[in-house]
């Protein structure tokens, strides 16, 4: 079996040759068992020297504690046990390590080969971003021993994946590792920068400085667009977009974009040979097919905007002046936004989410707190995960908050939290010291292959967690059926609870760090709601006492709404709401008691008490002068309070009863 042919970096060799150290510049390299990547944790029977593998126990006391003793408590087995005993490897089997556990020879390997496989195993060993066993790298060797290539780099990436080993999922740590060592290789032979990266119609952004992995793309594929002028001009413009500050998905889509654009015009006919073609005629073809389609769907706008700001930098950055003033997109050419709810989720689903109890079934601490930061801070699930190790600032009263890097403006933040919160911080900072004496940067390190605690949780290790917990308590909604959620339903939820509590919205929009008072605004969709329901549920009476009814199912239920609202917002009254619509001239000048249109609730019983005191005072003194006109009319209002502050009072005392007993 061949692979294809490629041109090896000239000058690879000597880089090796000064890269590899005397370490491992051997054609048989010895492993220490204890190696944080090439072994492992010590074996836990004290003395022994052997690398752990199943409960904690090197293969020899595993074999003894399981098929030789029965399985014996495992606390009470380690205590007792001779280190230099071990099961089927007899006398001194646990000190004496045997060499295939330890050593990998090279000597099958073509020199340089050779010389590229103890570079790449000092490379995995310098990172130590994840264990290797030494039987991983003993198959690799006796796989590259077999194959008809004296380098790695005679074989591209695509045929290591094909042509290497058994099919997958077998052999899947052996190839992994030649992956890896290719990508080594390539770094030291073409070096990393814009230099090396920008001819290509793939970057990789791992050697533009780019970090990858949890969801970010690890490439760029340019390859799919067919016109070299527009490709040439698709990466100026990606270029210039990641150098400005532009994220890697983001950058993604951009390329995206343009690569739909390019197989358009190639598909279509459409004449756009060049750019000086590239007229308004040809964008309205564009925009038909993006919406046969998108149809409107979110997409369908980012096509559209991003396409128009390629357009808008081409003309600012002069790069192709040949392009029409034309070809542009104008405010009518978008799709409408769909206004879309806050997708928070419901109440009694939160209930059972922050039940004790069901917080406790979290099978590890560490999930359990990033699930009470996303609820009672609103973080986003991948600014929560990379918290800092040290995350909690403290102000002039020593009050806490959380500071985190917020990933979509890139800037940091800081939250309230209370002192629960913070002592759960506290609590995970000890468990990490306890695993990583050294410290680490992160709050939550990734718990596997992740030697040295540097790198964060993945948000995939998080939502397979949430899900498996989500099963655990049965979580159900309102028909019951299982709930399914996603962590930024809990930032939603967050910023609906706030507002729906009177919260002011700039507060919220400090709170979830939001750029603008529009995002913020989102959430204030609901705060109509939650004071519709109340007023429906509060009993509303008129000015002569008499309830007055609002059917929230009615036809004209929103326009009563929208009514109340206007007259909440225009009308307010001292003691309660005018219903007169605005058009309308007030022919009760200063009447509201008496008028028809008056309506008032419970909330203004003190206004309507100290009002009738004061009513009572006036006809008592008017009585006294004569002056019977004065008395009468104020015996109206007078009258017409007594009926308000009744019927009011009686439906404020049956609410508290309702309430004691529910309590």
């Amino acid at each position: 079996m061949t692979g294809p042919a490629t041109t090896r970096p000239a000058g690879l060799l000597a880089k090796l040759m000064a890269a590899v150290r005397p370490e491992f510049r051997s054609d048989v390299l010895i492993f220490d068992p204890r190696d944080p990547v090439f072994g492992g944790p010590a074996c836990a029977v004290p003395g022994c020297v052997r690398a752990a593998r199943g409960q904690g126990l090197c293969p020899g006391h595993h074999q003894r504690w399981w098929r030789t003793e029965g399985r014996p408590d495992l606390a009470r087995f380690i205590a007792a046990t001779d280190p230099q005993v071990a099961g089927r490897f007899g006398k001194n089997a646990a000190s004496v390590v045997p060499a295939s556990e330890c050593q990998v020879s090279l000597t099958a390997l073509a020199p340089q080969l050779r010389l590229e496989a103890q570079y790449v195993l000092q490379c995995r060993r310098d990172e130590q971003l994840a264990r290797t066993p030494v039987t991983t790298v003993a198959r690799m060797v006796r796989l590259l021993a077999g194959l008809p290539i004296t380098s790695l780099m005679d074989w591209d990436e695509q045929t290591f994946r094909t042509s290497f080993g058994r099919p997958a999922p077998k052999d899947t740590g052996p190839r992994a590792l030649v992956i890896y060592g290719l990508r080594k290789l390539e770094d030291l032979a073409e070096g990393h920068g814009w230099e090396t990266e920008y001819p290509r119609d793939i970057w990789r952004l791992r050697r533009l400085g780019r970090r990858t992995g949890d969801g970010s793309p690890s490439r760029l594929r340019f390859d799919a667009i067919p016109q070299p002028w527009l490709k040439e001009l698709a990466k100026r413009w990606v270029r210039w977009r990641l150098s400005s500050g532009l994220g890697s998905t983001a950058a993604a889509r951009c390329v995206t974009v343009i690569t739909r654009f390019a197989q358009f015009l190639a598909a279509h006919e459409t004449g756009a040979g060049q750019l000086a073609s590239m007229d308004r005629p040809v964008l309205e073809r564009y925009l038909a097919d993006l919406h046969a389609e998108f149809a409107g769907r979110p997409v369908h706008r980012t096509h559209v905007g991003l396409l128009n700001q390629f357009f808008a930098a081409i003309r600012q950055h002069g790069w192709d002046p040949t392009l029409p003033a034309t070809a542009t997109f104008y405010p009518e050419d978008y799709p409408k936004d769909r206004e879309l709810l806050p997708r928070a989720v419901a109440e009694h689903v939160m209930a059972q989410v922050e039940q004790a109890s069901n917080l406790d079934l979290w099978d590890k601490p560490a999930y359990r707190l990033v699930t009470l930061i996303l609820i009672r801070c609103g973080l986003r699930v991948s600014d929560a995960l990379k918290l800092p190790f040290s995350c909690v600032a403290l102000d002039a009263g020593s009050a806490p908050y959380l500071r985190y890097h917020n990933h979509k403006m890139n800037r940091e933040a800081l939250v309230p939290i209370d002192e629960q919160l913070q002592q759960l911080i506290a609590e995970q900072q000890q468990r990490v010291l306890q695993r990583w004496p050294g410290g680490v940067p992160v709050l939550f390190p990734r718990p596997l292959a992740n030697p040295d605690g540097h790198k964060p949780m993945s948000s995939t290790t998080y939502r397979d967690a949430l899900h498996r917990w989500l099963r655990l308590c049965d979580i159900r909604d309102e028909h019951g059926q299982p709930v399914h959620l996603t962590p930024h339903q809990w930032r939603h939820s967050l910023g609906t609870r706030l507002i729906n509590r009177d919260v002011p919205q700039e507060v919220v929009r400090r709170i979830l760090d939001h750029d603008s008072h529009l995002m913020t605004g989102h959430y204030a969709r609901l705060s109509d709601t939650t004071i519709r329901r109340h007023w429906e549920r509060a009993r509303k009476v008129n000015a002569n006492g008499e309830t007055v009814t609002l059917d929230p199912d009615g036809p004209l239920a929103e326009a009563s709404w929208a009514k109340q609202r206007i007259s909440r917002a225009t009308q307010a009254l001292p003691n309660g709401y005018c219903s007169l619509p605005l058009v309308k001239t007030c022919p009760h000048a200063n009447s509201c008691l008496t008028c028809p249109m008056f309506v008032t609730t419970a909330e203004f019983l003190p206004q309507h008490r100290q009002q009738h005191q004061q009513l009572l005072q006036i006809i008592t003194t008017a009585e006294a002068h004569g002056q019977a006109r004065m008395a009468e009319m104020n015996r109206q209002v007078a009258g017409n309070l007594e009926k308000i502050i009744t019927a009011l009072g009686d439906s404020e005392a049956r609410t508290q009863e309702a309430t004691a007993d529910a309590g």
